[in-house]
């Protein structure tokens, strides 16, 4: 609807933090229906908006500084963090369409201008952004013009947070000076600090006015005006140029300056910098011409006050820069370049038109070295950039690359102007080893024209690093195939175009440029494009040569291969989003040295993956090498350079490097360097090579990874007579991977030559470390050594051993650039030297200590800084070992055992020699305090290696404001690889990351407090449960790289559960507390809020959500949509279908529960109750599950309650206003609580089949409904608890049970539903215990009325007789049948609506109801049963679950009952109703071959977690257990009775008749039978030593390590107040004498040690402190020392089964896993689940890595793959035969085991189960 024309800016800037003043926007409407503008603007204020002149109504909403959670309780809930995430998505869209609407006034008129626009045509994906304005391309031109408006903004800006940042002296910075400027903080960082079209692509021409304080120093109030003649005045640098600088008409202490920018630029490329600037005029290049000079443009650099002597060192380069990219590429764009250092700049420049705003940490003295390289490569790219990246933009986001692409391109052409051809190519080769590496499957193309996106934050690196590239080998073939000179002729007519208005708006696309290049050179460059630019992935090439002597010709055989396509081969996804290239085609260069020395090229023309290639020869006999003129010439000159001719030495160039060394021309020398030499049989085979060696790729023309075999002697050959530095490095790479005597030699001859390019030789000293190996007695160290002899003292003795000489080095001369870099190399190199267990050579220590003690810098002209920081990291490398810890982790505590007395001295003797370097670096600092953040890296190296102790102190100090910001950086980086997670740190942490003065700092933590969680978990801080070797078993199957991916995503999966899980972490209280009150802080960091939302994802669990719904943003009239009413559910008024109960057909009418108004009556019959308050005895009529409505019982005389009235219950008009869900009588709390526990229950893993209702023929089980005649399921459930079905929390406890005790019912033992069933069982008790804790300590402080028994008439639910009124519900009195006793103990509510269950597995036949069977676990209820009455009262339910740690005991519990079910099953009696039989608790005698108690306890897994025991009394393991859930129902089972405790004598309470409930009671003590504790464990006394040596290693465990010393500990009644002293050092003995039998015994005395502390000490107390840390530590590690295993003898014995068992031919079928593409079986995961698929190699894999706790689940696996055949395949198959003779082999060779295993194993052995008493039980 309109476009800018012109923007006029005027601003006041308050160095306080506040910016104020207008903005005046002149658009051009194309449109007569223009009646808005909307506009970008955040943080801004605004005041006033005129319309060309007029006042005009405006709105202002900024939706990412305005998002809200709810209330305060709602905000803070951390669980809601995904819906925060799509809040801040959805403002930043609502914000792309203008936070500021403009209404146009009335008044204002649109006048015509008369002439339609021209000129400028801007396209329409960069016109205005408004939602109105989508007017089509072709249109945009031939649309009238309207007379300009002015709309004219008053804002203020205070403190902002993005876009704008002032630079302050603070508390912590007192020096620092103010200033300030516009910064890129956000990617909107533009509408932050002026409202505007923020878009790249909607430009025009700006004014600008800054009014600001004369000076900002602070005037004295007696001095006069000449004071301040030493103050820096304020300055401002804008974009664009100065037009004057004026004083301020009304007062005389401020000063305006003026700009203005006539070239068209957009907002985003606008900048400016206000303050006290210094600046220095960059003179004009006076080596070019005078008439040049003067058409230079002038360039001004600014620096703060005090930088002013680093300003004219770092930027000399500039002017030269200028001067190259005017020559070469055309004039400069702009009228003027400024440079301004700014401090706290959160990227290392701000690129905007003729304004680079550059760090101040590229900064520099004369006397830096790498700094200057670093410095010259930034500014000669920032200069580039106005050519190519401001003046020039990208089209589209997917042009981004060739924008930056030709930045870099064009500033590679200058670097290579100014440190020479060799440095640019050798970058360019490490460049495209980078891509290489990068550029295998997981990186986009550097072009993606569908993606209309920006690139991904983590792309946009790799694609600035490939464009250059891809645009130098583009260079090299338009070079070598059209008649143009590549890309120097396309890019000035490019640039040309650009400032000449050709190219329209200065929008550059790839296909623009591709077609000028086809212009230009005739070259069509499509296929190029397709292949480097369209696609990914970089080619691999594998090469080979040899000479065919009857043809006369080289055959060199090619083999292309694409990495990145071959990862994404099976993925039709990542294939077209990524495009990987599957072959690249093109021409290669090689070139051959043949033996007369001539170089030949070819060229290959690949057009396949594989070809051999014949390439002709051109000398005619292969033996002229030795007798050619050629040849005898360069012997000739050699001999001359050899004798000092430096004449010929020159015109040699580099033929042979090793001429003219004295060291290989003296025989002396030579044996004193061990130069070795080719033996005669080398040579006979070097003088009968046809070609001295050949060179693949000569040109440079790939982006690919280039194998090529070729003698070791050719590649000395290239290194040596090869001038091009691409060469020498290839030769030195395949040299460093034939190491040998020749191969070292050779490589010290290179780091001699000083003709070698600097970085050459820095490469052979490292290549020379593969040399330094015990094959060769190190000889690579030896010449390492002797090469940086020459920069120390020679020894004495020239004969001396450089492996004991001490290295005193002469005082530091850097003068020779190249030597300083040499030297830094050898270090490095000498470092990474190491024996064979991977410790590096104590006299490399040595060496690097003495370099540290005895460096001298006092003569020399450069800083050491940098240098130092070299020795110091290589020192941290030598002291670490490289060998490979165990089982992968950073952390085992074995590989420290080989740690000496020498080597403890010697890291001493480092780390004092780095803390005296730190200490100096406070006094005198070097550049940017480069030691001190070297010396932190150096802390932290050693602290991850476990040589010195980690603690936060180290690097906490440094953290803080006031230290220089690389130095908090580093000490961050340090304290993250601690245990920063404690509650202190952590909100020391997250307020650094919300409060922090600077942006860089809040960033750089933000986001490594992710990556450290991550990095934690691998180092073993954190250890996951989850089995350590689950994914060495992956690459063995049909199905690797499937099963390779879920093993990520479980390891991935298995890591976040570790960190939400851990206490420290994921429960750490103030994390929750803070996480979701610093996201929503309106001036929080956008980068900030990103990462404190991924520490979210990571370590919360987020709250399950209905999915968004989609909403359409309308600005200006927001509809609102009313939802239509939902009609009242109608009642079925039959019901579908009617389970025989054994009672009498149901025939009263469905009762209705939405009805609330309608009177119902009941007929008042003595036997009628309603569902809601009373059990049925028998099964009820299923109903729909959609329908809301119950059945009552049918009539059965024996249900009525003694002396009960005959009530008549009414349905209150009054309830309306009750919830639904509550309308059956539940509570609040208890809904609640029902509610989460639902929720729960569907995210649970286990949960997945148990979620809808069985469907027989989906689910294969025809007769589920024969078997189970209550189905319940979890939706179910669910719609129960909506529709008020359920009375309180136990009726929805009830049905939940109802639905396991079905699926144990209808599922055999051991099948997968039976297995799952259990764990959701054990997840639900666990859940439901804290849930019931909870709510019976609300109860307790808010007990709830008595419910009257009377008709009520306002009461609000259905009211039916009850028994008694007691506080909890409770069965109603046992008068039923024996099934109907069983109903009624199962639960306290069933319902009449029965959806069916997702169960099946296996058919039985239907069982009548047996009595229930408690599990025989003893229940923490109070032991008066006898006592109590039982013909009134009923009996009440047992607590339930009660979670003290002691789970696992109830899962191992349960699963005895599951190998006791087959036993079980054949017991069942077909048709039969069974009376109640009082069953007393002792009526069950233990039988000899009986499994009892004790033996139960004695089988189960100590705990893997425990946790902690709540306070107060509890009863010992002697007497009493765990409790579990009491009530376990058994349909399947005709009468079976309760097994009771062992220890139990008294009986239970006989009900005469009625309901026969047996409760196990806990007997006294002195009826028990004494029997081992309940948690022993035989010792294992290797993870006892490890966890007594990791807790030792603690900083307070340190006074507890040996014992009590009265008299030196200065407490002499130390012995009369502890009777049993106990300390770290005798537990360590005595585990050294074995003298433990048993893990509590250790734990004992472990505890001891504690509680003596804690006996003499006072509380709070530095021991009593040590003491509770240590117990912290303790408590963590315990459980992993107390996971089982099975014991070595078990484990082999099984082995040995699985050995024979594989041996015989019966077993064929099983050897390996399915593969249903092989077989032809494509349905087989379908019907068997994969997780439950097993094989015979699975399970001996899974036997192997030890993953069996117990025999059992071995002989369980076993069974399972029995089944799963006779499952697939049927019992009468073939397969089923052999599937029933391998399991009765199985059990053949089991028996076999056991009896003789039976015999020879110890009392007592490791504590494992008697695998013999399983057998026999049931």
């Amino acid at each position: 609807m309109q476009r800018e024309n012109l923007r006029r800016v005027v601003l006041e800037i308050d160095f306080s933090g506040a910016l104020w003043g207008y903005t005046e926007i002149t658009i051009i409407p194309t449109s007569s229906e223009l009646r808005a503008v909307h506009l970008h603007s955040r943080q801004c204020s605004i005041t006033r908006v005129e319309v060309a002149g007029y006042s005009a109504d405006f709105t202002h909403h900024d939706p990412l500084t305005n998002i809200a959670m709810g209330g305060p309780a709602e905000a803070q809930d951390c669980h809601r963090h995904p819906e925060l995430k799509r809040k801040i998505y959805s403002a930043l869209q609502e914000g792309d369409e203008g936070e500021l609407s403009i209404a146009i006034p009335a008044e204002v008129q649109l006048k015509h201008s008369g002439h339609a626009s021209s000129g400028l045509s801007f396209r329409d994906e960069v016109a205005t952004p408004e939602p109105q304005t989508p007017g089509a391309q072709h249109n945009s031109s031939a649309m009238p013009e309207f007379a300009p408006i002015i709309i004219n903004i008053t804002y203020s800006l205070r403190n902002p947070s993005d876009g704008f940042e002032f630079v302050l002296p603070s508390d912590s910075y007192p020096f620092r000076v103010p200033h300030a400027y516009t910064t890129p903080s956000s990617p909107d960082s533009a509408r932050c600090w002026v409202p505007c079209l923020d878009n790249l692509w909607e430009k025009c021409t700006w004014e600008f006015e800054f009014v600001v304080p004369r000076y900002l120093e602070e005037r004295d109030v007696n001095g006069e005006d000449d004071d301040m003649s030493d103050a820096s005045p304020t300055i401002v640098v804008c974009s664009g140029e100065l037009v004057e600088q004026v004083a301020h008409p009304y007062n005389s202490n401020k000063t305006i300056f003026l700009f203005t920018q006539a070239v068209l630029t957009s907002v985003q490329h606008v900048a400016f910098a206000a303050g006290p600037f210094h600046v220095l005029p960059i003179p004009a290049d006076s080596i070019s011409e005078d008439s040049t000079a003067s058409s230079q443009p002038p360039m001004y650099a600014f620096c703060l006050p005090g930088q002013e002597q680093l300003l004219n060192s770092s930027t000399t380069c500039l002017r030269m820069a200028m001067t190259f990219y005017t020559s070469e590429f055309g004039s400069y764009p702009f009228g003027s370049y400024k440079l301004v250092f700014v401090d706290q700049l959160p990227t290392q420049r701000f690129d905007s038109a003729t304004l680079s705003l550059v760090t101040t940490d590229l900064l520099h003295g004369e006397d830096g070295i790498e700094q200057a390289m670093e410095t010259r490569q930034a500014l000669g790219h920032a200069l580039a950039c106005q050519w190519s990246g401001i003046n020039i933009i990208p089209k589209n986001w997917s042009d981004l690359w060739l924008v930056n692409g030709l930045g870099l391109y064009v500033t590679g052409l200058f670097m290579r102007r100014l440190f020479g051809n060799n440095d640019y190519r050798f970058r360019l080769k490490k460049d495209m080893q980078r891509v290489v590496d990068w550029d295998v499957g997981a990186m986009p193309p550097i072009c993606q024209p569908q993606v209309l996106d920006p690139p991904d934050a983590a792309t946009l690196p790799f694609i600035n690093l490939k464009a250059p590239l891809v645009l130098h080998i583009l260079d090299r073939r338009l070079g070598k195939s059209g008649t143009s000179l590549g890309l120097s002729r396309v890019l000035p007519k490019l640039f040309l175009s650009a400032i000449s208005g050709e190219l329209q708006n200065n929008a550059l696309s790839t296909h623009t440029f591709l077609r000028t290049c086809r212009k230009v050179s005739g070259v069509d460059p499509r296929s190029f494009a397709e292949q480097w630019i369209y696609g990914s992935g970089c080619p691999s090439f594998g090469f080979s040569a040899s000479f065919n002597r009857k043809k006369m010709a080289v055959e060199i055989t090619m083999r292309q291969e694409a990495p990145a396509f071959a990862a994404m081969e099976n993925n039709e996804v990542s294939k077209v989003l990524m495009k990987p290239v599957p072959f690249f085609e093109g021409q290669m260069t090689i070139r051959i040295h043949e033996a007369d020395g001539t170089p030949y090229e070819h060229v290959l023309d690949i057009r396949t993956p594989f070809k051999r290639y014949e390439v002709p020869f051109n000398t005619k006999y292969k033996r002229v090498r030795r007798n050619t003129k050629r040849y005898l010439a360069r012997q000739a000159a050699a001999q001359a350079a050899a004798e000092g001719d430096a004449e010929a030495a020159e015109a040699m160039g580099m033929v042979d490097m090793g001429f003219g060394l004295e060291v290989w021309e003296k025989e002396q020398e030579r044996e004193n360097w061990k130069v070795a030499d080719w033996t005669e049989e080398d040579e006979g085979i070097m003088s009968g090579a046809t070609y001295e060696w050949i060179r693949m790729d000569a040109d440079f023309e790939w982006i690919a990874n280039i194998k090529f075999d070729q003698p070791d002697f050719m590649w000395v050959s290239q290194l040596q007579r090869d001038r091009d530095v691409v060469a020498q490095l290839e030769a030195i790479h395949a040299l460093a991977e034939k190491p040998n005597a020749i191969v070292s030699s050779t490589l010290t001859k290179t780091l001699l030559v000083s003709n070698y390019y600097f970085r050459i030789r820095c490469e052979a000293a490292l290549a020379l470390v593969n040399c330094a190996v015990r094959k060769l007695d190190f000889l690579g160290l030896f010449h390492l050594f002797k090469l940086f002899l020459r920069y120390c003292y020679d020894p004495e003795d020239p004969n001396q051993d450089l492996f004991s000489h001490k290295y005193v080095p002469k005082p530091n001369d850097f003068s020779d650039l190249s030597e300083y870099f040499v030297r830094k190399a050898l270090v490095l190199a000498i470092s990474q030297v190491r024996f064979e267990n991977g410790k590096t050579p104590s006299v490399v220590r040595q060496f690097l200590i003495d370099q540290l003690r005895y460096n001298d810098n006092t003569s020399n002209p450069y800083s050491d800084g940098f240098y130092i920081c070299t020795i110091i990291s290589a020192a941290a490398c030598a002291v670490v070992s490289t060998a490979p810890p165990e089982r992968g982790e950073l952390l085992p505590s074995e590989t420290r055992t080989e740690h000496t007395a020498e080597d403890v001295d010697l890291v001493k003797q480092t780390r004092t020699e780095v803390d005296r370097y730190r200490s100096m670096d406070r006094l005198i600092p070097s550049p940017h305090n480069v030691v001190t953040i070297a010396a932190l890296e150096f802390h932290m190296v050693l602290g991850v290696a476990n040589l010195v102790p980690t603690h936060p102190r180290i690097f906490f100090p440094l953290t803080r404001e006031g230290n220089f910001t690389q130095v908090r950086i580093a000490a961050f980086d340090g304290l993250f690889l601690t245990k920063w997670y404690t509650p202190q740190i952590m909100r020391y942490v997250l307020a650094v990351m919300a409060n922090d003065s600077s942006r860089v700092i809040r960033r750089h933590v933000a986001r490594n407090a992710c990556y450290s969680l991550a990095l934690l978990v691998h180092m073993g801080d954190m250890k996951s449960t989850s089995k350590e070797s689950e994914t060495l078993l992956i690459e063995e199957d049909g199905n690797s790289q499937e099963k390779a991916k879920e093993s990520k995503k479980s390891d991935m999966e298995a890591m976040i559960k570790v960190l939400r899980k851990d206490r420290e972490v994921g429960k750490n209280e103030v994390l929750r507390e803070f996480l979701m009150p610093i996201a929503l802080m309106p001036e929080i960091d956008h980068e900030v809020r990103w990462c404190i939302l991924k520490l979210a994802d990571l370590l919360i669990r987020p709250v399950d959500e209905a999915p968004p719904s989609v909403k359409i943003h309308l600005p200006s009239t927001p509809v609102v949509e009313v939802a239509p009413p939902i009609p009242a559910v109608k009642v079925a008024t039959k019901v579908p279908r009617v389970i025989k109960s054994g009672g009498l057909p149901l025939k009263n009418p469905l009762i209705t529960l939405n009805l609330p108004t309608t009177k119902v009556r009941i007929p008042s019959s003595p036997h009628l109750d309603t569902m809601v308050s009373k059990i049925p005895s028998t099964p009820l009529a299923e109903t729909p599950k959609k329908a809301v409505a119950f059945a009552t019982p049918a009539p059965k005389l024996s249900s009525k309650p003694k002396g009960r009235p005959t009530t008549t219950t009414k349905i209150s008009p009054k309830t309306n206003h009750l919830p639904k869900a509550q309308s059956g009588g539940m509570s609040l709390n208890d809904l609640r609580a029902a509610r989460n526990a639902l929720k729960k229950l569907k995210a649970n893993k286990h949960a997945l089949i148990f979620v809808q209702p069985v469907d027989p023929i989906r689910d294969h089980a025809p007769n589920y409904f024969d078997i189970v005649k209550d189905p319940m399921d979890l939706s179910t459930m669910g719609a129960k608890l909506e529709e008020g079905m359920y009375k309180d929390r136990f009726a929805f406890q009830a049905d939940f049970r109802l639905m396991v005790a079905n699926a144990k019912l209808y599922n055999i033992a051991g099948s997968f539903v039976h297995n799952e069933a259990i764990a959701l069982e054990i997840a639900f008790e666990k859940q439901w215990t804290i849930i019931n804790k909870t709510l019976e300590a609300a109860d307790k402080a808010h007990p709830a009325p008595a419910i009257e028994t009377k008709p009520s008439k306002s009461a609000s639910r259905i009211h039916s007789p009850l028994p008694k009124v007691v506080p909890e519900p409770r069965p109603p009195p046992a008068t039923h049948s024996a099934a109907a006793s069983d109903r009624s103990s199962v639960a306290p509510v069933a319902s009449s609506s029965r959806p069916i269950i997702k169960l099946k597995v296996g058919s039985l036949p239907k069982v009548p109801e047996a009595p229930i069977r408690t599990v025989p676990k003893a229940l923490k209820r109070k032991a008066k049963l006898p006592d109590s009455p039982s013909s009134n009262t009923p009996d009440a339910p047992p607590p339930p679950y009660v979670d003290d740690g002691s789970h696992d005991i109830l899962q191992e519990v349960l699963a005895i009952e599951r190998e006791k079910s087959e036993q079980r099953h054949r017991s069942i009696v077909e048709k039969e109703k069974v009376p109640a039989i009082a069953v007393p608790s002792n009526n069950k005698r233990k039988k000899p071959g009986d499994v009892g108690e004790e033996d139960i306890l004695e089988l189960v897994t100590p705990a893997k977690k425990e946790r902690p025991s709540p306070p107060g009394p509890s009863t010992s393991a002697s007497t009493s257990k765990p409790s579990a859930p009491p009530i376990k129902i058994k349909k399947d089972r005709v009468a079976e009775v309760s097994r009771p405790p062992a220890a139990s004598n008294s009986p239970a309470t006989s009900l005469k008749g009625k309901e026969k409930e047996v409760v196990s009671q806990t007997p006294p003590a002195g009826n028990s039978k004494p029997r081992r504790p309940l948690q022993a464990t035989p010792i294992n006394e290797k993870k006892c030593k490890d966890l007594l040596k990791g807790i030792s290693r603690l900083p307070e465990a340190f006074i507890f390590a040996r014992p009590v010393d009265p008299v030196l500990d200065g407490c002499p009644t130390y012995y009369d107040e502890i009777q049993h002293p106990m300390d770290f050092g005798t537990i360590s003995n005595k585990l050294n004498e074995s003298k433990y039998e048993t893990m509590e015994q250790f734990k004992k005395d472990f505890e001891l040690v504690l509680s003596n502390c804690r006996q003499f000490n006072t509380p709070d107390t530095y021991p009593t402190i040590c003491a509770d840390v240590v117990e912290k530590a303790f408590k963590k590690e315990w459980p992993k020392a107390m996971e089982r295993k099975l014991s070595w003898t078990e484990k082999r014995a099984l082995q040995g089964v699985m050995t024979t068992l594989v041996k015989e031919p019966i077993s064929w079928v099983f050897h390996e896993p399915v593969d249903p593409v092989a077989l032809g079986v494509p349905t087989y995961y379908d019907i068997i689940p994969r997780k439950d698929a097993r094989d015979l190699r699975t399970i001996r894999q899974k036997l192997d890595n030890d993953k069996y706790d117990t025999v059992e689940g071995f002989e369980a696996d076993m069974e399972l793959m029995v089944q799963n055949a006779i499952k697939f395949n049927g019992g009468d198959s073939e397969v089923g035969h052999i599937a029933n003779a391998v399991r009765q082999r199985v059990r053949d060779l089991m028996v076999s085991w056991k009896s003789s295993g039976v015999k020879k194993r110890k009392e007592g052995d490791q504590g494992t189960p008697q695998p013999t008493k399983k057998v026999k039980t049931g």
